[in-house]
């Protein structure tokens, strides 16, 4: 805003009061979100400028050629509209583009030819505010049609476009003759319009094609002089088309906004070509705003085309136009200031269309009234008389409000990256808009309908499916199970000269329901109140006539009798589609057939599959641990009162694949993980090594102190860690696994305060050796990631959980994704959690996930995009991390490449409120998970089926997006089912390898084993994980290891694996670290004796694959079945 200046007073918007008023506010506020958008946005203004002369090289030339060929055309008399049609396409084998339905034989209409009047060329061509990543780049030639030979009457009864079409006729019959070797002609719809025919010529490219040159088209566009017909006959509330539908009394009653507005619009050209012009030389920025808009609404799939919802860059130039105009209602201060830069513009114009819902109220700009009940998005533009919007449909109108939006929430948001959602990322895609998609296939044959408005039979019968489906799904007294409907039209097409347009009577129309997921698994609807009053009764029949019989009287608490709907279904997708089966098929008659609605989207939650009895299974193991802590809690001599116990397992967190106790009898019960911590005490001995030891004695105490306390509901028993260092008296020894008769297991470790200080001391002590002081900075990591990142941890996922609905299914399916690419065994689970997280914390340029389909694929978005090399993850678990803390992570980000630039210690640096470091999360026993490798890997994967998900469109099936592929690996390890199974049979006192029969331990029949109802001790760990736990031990990790291994989660059967590509040939050195076989000599060295070729020469040693992959089969044993090798 310009300083000093007036306040702004508001526009004609009957909805709301802060439509222009708040529009200052982000305006004038746009320099404090950050220089860094504002510089973004203008490197991408020089990126997507076009080069005019060579991008449409030729089109002046082809310009003034198409004005001589129209001006050549001979003028003749009027005819009967019928006689010169044929006459017309018998003499030059064209057809005549008229609108549906077409003039009659009959028809007492004359047309005659002259000379237009005048030519010009609008549209972005002119403006110069094409850019290079348009969908199609169009130079528009208008042409007048000479007035001589219009009526003003003829705004009635088609009688304009009818003339329109037979002008343009006979300029493509002109055309045709003189431009034949210059150019392809075709006809096609002005934006999808279906009463507004025009001339396309695509030009012929002779030799190569030059660098830099764009397919263009130009479109000649006939149009009527201005003030042509009188604008109080064709306000929005008028029947102008009276004949046209079959019941000639009925039509008349009812108004043609859409037709009123098309005819309107054909005199609109100039008025809106001098008001662009005439903003362009006040506004220095009008231009560069304009293009920001262009960018802003190509990237969610908007466009003038009525297909692509009619609002595109030609109608985001005219309203920032007019909000950049004076007039009478604003009493001479326009609502936006010229002076405002381009970045601030398009920020206003986003607020503006954020709080104006144009399917909701009419906006007015200007000082006309609009007559009350006007149906449709209205921008109405009171000088020039036109609904800007009139191409817009109600739903096209939401989706616009929507993103607009989301776009100002990420405007707002002052820590989030503003410039890549805004204009890079591609927000059109259907899998990350919506939850559920359904196909409905419309037979026009079947449509006897005569559409009054001349929009077209497909749009009217999609607007009558979005109102019933609004009705039903958006209800607000009900409370609305959906955010969003929308339905996406088919495009039409261009056609020859000689041939009609289109007549294809089936078309697919498509279906996007984004999902409200607090109401949408809501089984139980509530109607009106059946009361005795009038109103009640009244509201009751409505309410009976729109649900038909499913509508029914049921009693709830309060003794209140209200109108119910009962669904069968249980999950969100599954009552959406019962829901919209069930209206459609009552108001529609759709879905008698099998094929007429084809419902996507269930495909992903079936995979693990996920239930809506999940949630209840986590909260049923969170309730056995709060039982499990009152426990502890309960027992009276402890020698330390209890300070907290933590959960720090993901089945605790809502984050598991499986759920909690669906673990097989035989294999024993998961335990569920948790640490405990005991208040302050003086006791704790000051040598890392007894307090260890210390702990054994507290689990066994703990674990005495249980059993006795519920004698025959709990058995424990102590186990040993296995071992991450080599000196493994100073980490932690033992667990106490406590399994209840009921069936939950706990597997708890003791927090010491004292252990954490005592290691922190000796990674910092100079007086010790490099080694040691290394050791015990990983105890150290090790030690506050078991202890104080996990706890912290599990408690935000948990809240987070319970926030978002969807959030706990998008893990698991997260999960299940890096476990079916083989990727699972690299990453720390909380690592994946924080992924999905940031999807629902930074949704942008979405709002949060509301369905696991979508936070799935966003995720894999955000993995394919994350340029981990240089990027920090920094997920804001508080919401209030300021811009110091964020820059302070990044600078740390900057010194770890600095100083370790291959990332041999540290590949993904992930950061939140509670964890700054970067590494807690992607750092085990003091090793980067995962290696720079396979972090490769996962990007690349990503990027795989983000490619997929844009290619397949809405058929996309999801368990393409699962299938893993080994021909990468260079050994293939096959694993046997049969042994794992076997291994995971683990029984307290029974040798599974023992042949002699016991009458009571081996009963011939399994429901009188003794073993068949009990639980084993010590609980098993998965074969799996102890056979690569083993290898890890022989061979390493990280960059040291000969092998890399692939591998997903407990059930896998195929493990890959890759040689180290760094352990290249080399010369002999003692302590190579694993095994290695001699080649040949080398190079002499320096100072040997050069006489003889075989002294001197250094021994050269590659490594011993054969003998690393003997030793694995060896140590597998039975559990690997064969090993396959599938590359040298």
């Amino acid at each position: 805003m310009e300083p000093g200046s007036a306040k702004r007073r508001k526009i004609g918007h009957s909805r709301g009061e802060s439509a222009v008023g708040n529009i200052d506010a982000a305006a004038s506020s746009g320099l404090s979100r950050g220089r860094a958008f504002i510089l973004e946005a203008e490197e991408l203004l020089d990126q997507v400028k076009l080069d005019y002369a060579t991008a449409l090289e030729g089109v002046d030339s082809l310009l003034h050629k198409i004005k001589g060929s129209i001006e050549a055309i001979e003028a003749h008399d009027a005819l009967q509209i019928a006689e010169a049609a044929t006459k017309l396409e018998k003499k030059h084998k064209i057809q005549i583009p008229f609108p549906e339905p077409r003039p009659s034989d009959k028809s007492n209409y004359k047309v005659a030819f002259a000379k237009p009047s005048q030519f010009n060329v609008v549209g972005s061509y002119v403006s110069k505010t094409m850019i290079k990543a348009q969908k199609s780049h169009a130079v528009d030639m208008v042409v007048v049609i000479p007035g001589e030979t219009l009526q003003e009457k003829d705004y009635l009864d088609l009688r304009y476009l009818y003339k329109r079409a037979y002008f343009l006729g006979v300029v493509a019959a002109a055309l045709q003759k003189d431009l034949a070797d210059d150019g392809e002609l075709s006809y096609e719809y002005l934006n999808g319009n279906p009463l507004s025919p025009i001339l396309s010529l695509k030009p012929k490219v002779e030799g190569e094609k030059k660098e830099g040159r764009l397919d263009y088209r130009v479109r000649i566009i006939p149009c009527a002089p201005d003030a042509l017909f009188p604008k109080s006959k064709l306000h929005l509330g008028a029947t102008l088309v009276r004949k046209a539908g079959g019941d000639e009394s009925k039509a008349a009653t009812k108004p043609t906004p859409f037709y009123n507005s098309t005819v309107a619009s054909e005199s609109c050209f100039f008025p809106y070509l001098k008001l662009l012009r005439q903003t362009e030389k006040k506004c220095a920025a009008f231009k560069k705003a304009c293009i920001l808009g262009r960018v802003w609404l190509q990237q969610r799939g908007l466009g003038s085309d009525m297909a692509d919802g009619g609002f595109g860059h030609f109608e985001w130039a005219v309203l920032l136009a007019l909000l950049l105009q004076s007039g009478d209602n604003t009493r001479g201060h326009a609502p936006l200031s010229t002076s405002l830069s381009a970045t601030q513009l398009f920020k206003a114009m986003v607020q503006f269309l954020s709080v104006t819902n144009l399917s909701e109220k009419p906006c007015v700009l200007g000082t006309a009234t609009l007559e009350s009940g006007t149906a449709g998005p209205v921008l109405f533009d009171s000088v020039r008389g036109l609904n800007v919007a009139f191409k817009m449909s109600n739903w096209s109108a939401a989706k616009l409000h929507q993103h607009a939006k989301w776009t100002r929430s990420l405007l707002n948001d002052s820590t989030a990256d503003q410039f890549t959602p805004t204009f890079i990322l591609k927000a059109d895609l259907p899998w990350q808009n919506y939850d559920l998609i359904t196909h409905l296939n419309y037979d026009g044959k079947q449509d006897k309908t005569q559409p009054i408005d001349c929009r077209g039979r497909v749009w009217e019968y999609s607007d009558k499916v979005h109102r019933v489906l609004k009705r039903a799904l958006q209800d607000e007294e009900l409370g609305e199970r959906a955010r969003s409907i929308h339905i996406q039209l088919p495009k039409s097409s261009s056609w020859d000269l000689t041939k009609k347009s289109s007549t294809k009577q089936n078309h697919t129309i498509e279906i996007g329901v984004l999902f409200n997921a607090a109401n949408m698994t809501r089984a139980v609807d509530r109607g009106p109140a059946a009361g005795p009053s009038n109103e009640e009764k009244e509201e009751c029949a409505k309410f009976q006539r729109f649900w038909g019989e499913k509508s029914e009287l049921r009693r709830f608490e309060g003794d209140s009798i209200r109108e119910t709907l009962i669904w069968s279904s249980t999950s969100s997708f599954d009552l959406c589609e019962e829901i919209m089966r069930y209206i459609l098929k009552l108001h529609l008659r759709v879905g008698y057939l099998e094929d007429e609605l084809t419902f996507h989207g269930d495909g992903f939650t079936e995979l693990i599959p996920i239930k809506p009895t999940d949630t209840s299974v986590f909260n049923a193991a969170r309730k056995a641990f709060s039982s499990f802590e009152k426990d502890i809690r309960n027992l009276d001599d402890m020698p330390l009162h209890v300070r907290q116990i933590a959960p720090i397992c993901p089945e605790l967190r809502h984050a598991s694949v499986k759920v909690p106790f669906s673990t097989v009898t035989k294999s024993g019960p998961r335990p569920l993980e948790c640490v405990i911590s005991f208040e302050a005490s003086g006791k704790w001995p000051e040598s890392i090594v007894a307090i260890q030891r210390t702990k054994i004695a507290f689990l066994r105490m703990i674990g005495d102190l249980l059993e006795r306390s519920k004698p025959g509901e709990v058995r424990t028993y102590v186990g040993l860690e296995s071992s991450t260092t080599t000196n493994t008296e100073l980490e932690n020894l033992a667990y106490l696994d406590v399994v209840y008769e009921s069936g939950p297991a706990f597997r708890l470790r003791i927090h010491s305060d004292l252990e954490e200080a005592l290691l922190t001391r000796q990674s910092h002590d100079k007086t010790i050796d490099q080694h040691h002081r290394h050791q015990a900075s990983v105890l150290l990591s090790n030690f506050r990631r078991l202890y104080n990142h996990l706890p912290l941890h599990t408690q935000s996922i948990n809240t987070f959980a319970t926030r978002f609905p969807a959030f706990s299914p998008t893990i698991r399916l997260l999960k299940h994704w890096f476990s079916a690419h083989k990727l699972s065994s690299h990453f720390t689970p909380d690592f994946i959690e924080l992924v999905a997280l940031q999807t629902f914390l930074s949704p942008y340029p979405w709002d949060a996930p509301s369905s696991p389909s979508i936070g799935l694929l966003r995720a894999l978005l955000f993995l394919s995009r994350w340029d981990w090399r240089s990027e920090p993850l920094i997920v804001d678990t508080n919401g209030d991390m300021p811009s110091s803390k964020r820059s302070a992570i990044a600078t740390r980000l900057e010194a770890w490449r600095k100083i370790d630039p291959l990332m041999n210690h540290t590949v993904l640096f992930v950061a939140t409120a509670q964890e700054s470091s970067g590494v807690a999360y992607t750092t085990v026993n003091g090793v980067a998970q995962p290696s720079k490798v396979v972090a490769a890997r996962m990007t690349a994967l990503a990027k795989t089926a983000c490619r997929v998900i844009r290619e397949e469109g809405v058929e996309l099936d999801a368990r393409r997006l699962f299938v893993p592929s080994t021909k990468e690996y260079d050994v293939l390890l096959h694993l046997s089912a049969k042994s794992l199974k076997s291994a995971s049979k683990v029984y307290p006192s029974e040798d599974l390898t023992s042949t002699t029969k016991s009458s009571a331990g081996n009963s011939r029949y399994k429901n009188l084993s003794t073993h068949a109802t009990e639980d084993p001790l010590p609980l098993p760990t998965s074969p799996i994980d102890s056979l690569f736990e083993k290898l890890e031990q022989v061979y390493g990790s990280g960059s040291s290891a000969p092998l890399v291994f692939f591998r997903g989660g407990e059930d896998e059967k195929v493990v890959g694996a890759i040689w180290n590509p760094t352990l290249s040939r080399r010369g002999f050195k003692v302590n190579l670290g694993t095994s290695y076989k001699p080649v040949g000599a080398g190079k002499k060295r320096k100072g040997d004796d050069e006489d003889g070729e075989e002294a001197g020469g250094e021994v050269m040693v590659e490594v011993n694959r054969d003998a690393i992959l003997s030793e694995i089969a060896r140590v597998g044993g039975e559990l690997v079945e064969r090993i396959e090798v599938q590359r040298e």
